[in-house]
């Protein structure tokens, strides 16, 4: 039996004989099925197909696939006083990386900010013997390959040590995290939002986006929440869900602004 992996979003699901019938993470309104209907692919496939793209992003380790397969996230190794945090997964994971990683001390465990970005959660888990993934409980029901490896955490933040702490930020999902690490990569502090907020093109303000690719805002009210979780952590930098797309220097200011900029352009 295969693990299936949607070819839109990338999520990899449960043991089957056959590809599963629907994909609910697509089929759900913040995110959609592909143009050409629902597509089904295999992590051996993916292997066989693509090269994880590996560099570094603003002084951190990124990894990726290429931007034409699913959501084109990146995930970040994040060498913490926590120990070594995989921020974010991709769909494939393979021995080189694998090795890779482990010469720098390997992986600890692996946080993830929302459902899109749960991809291969379980497969790079196992691939540093079953390391703990850490998810928030409000999104549970969005995990379409159960594991022992997956621990579900509640409320409205979680500190791992002293330096890192999850934050539930909502918004996007009920569950959607942020992650601050007080002491880097640089001095100031940063955060790593995933999709709560979203850096813009700009990279000196961010969005805020029930759904993304669907245009969908994200309710004020949750906007404020978010702003109000988050209001007790400094941070200079923001590091947005792939490669580049960063503020660097003055994240916390950018923040602050973003805030009122869209909460004003949402009013009435």
């Amino acid at each position: 039996m295969d693990c299936f992996i949607c070819n839109t979003c990338g999520t990899q699901y449960a043991p089957s004989a056959h590809p599963p019938a629907h994909c609910a993470v697509c089929e759900d309104e913040r995110q959609y099925v592909g143009w050409n209907g629902q597509t089904w692919t295999t992590h051996d496939a993916l292997r066989d197909r693509y090269a994880l793209r590996i560099e570094e992003d603003d002084g951190l380790l990124g990894i990726g696939l290429p931007v034409e397969f699913a959501i084109p996230q990146r995930a970040l190794l994040l060498p913490t006083d926590a120990g070594n945090i995989l921020w974010e997964c991709v769909s494939l994971v393979t021995p080189e990386v694998v090795d890779m990683l482990k010469a720098r001390g390997g992986v600890d465990c692996i946080a993830i900010s929302h459902p899109h970005f749960y991809s291969s959660m379980v497969e790079w888990s196992e691939a540093f013997g079953g390391v703990p993934i850490l998810l928030h409980e409000a999104d549970r029901r969005w995990v379409m390959r159960p594991s022992p490896c997956i621990h579900f955490w509640e409320g409205e933040e979680k500190a791992l040590s002293a330096d890192v702490t999850l934050v539930r930020c909502g918004g996007h999902f009920p569950g959607s995290t942020a992650l601050h690490w007080k002491r880097g990569p640089r001095s100031g502090g940063a955060l790593f939002p995933g999709d709560a907020m979203q850096v813009a093109s700009d990279r000196r303000h961010l969005g805020f986006m029930y759904s993304y690719p669907n245009y969908i805002p994200m309710k004020p009210g949750d906007v404020r929440a978010m702003r109000a979780r988050l209001a007790a952590y400094d941070y200079t930098d923001i590091f947005g869900f792939t490669w580049g797309r960063n503020i660097i220097e003055g994240a916390r200011a950018a923040a602050d602004v973003s805030f009122e900029r869209y909460l004003h352009a949402v009013s009435d």
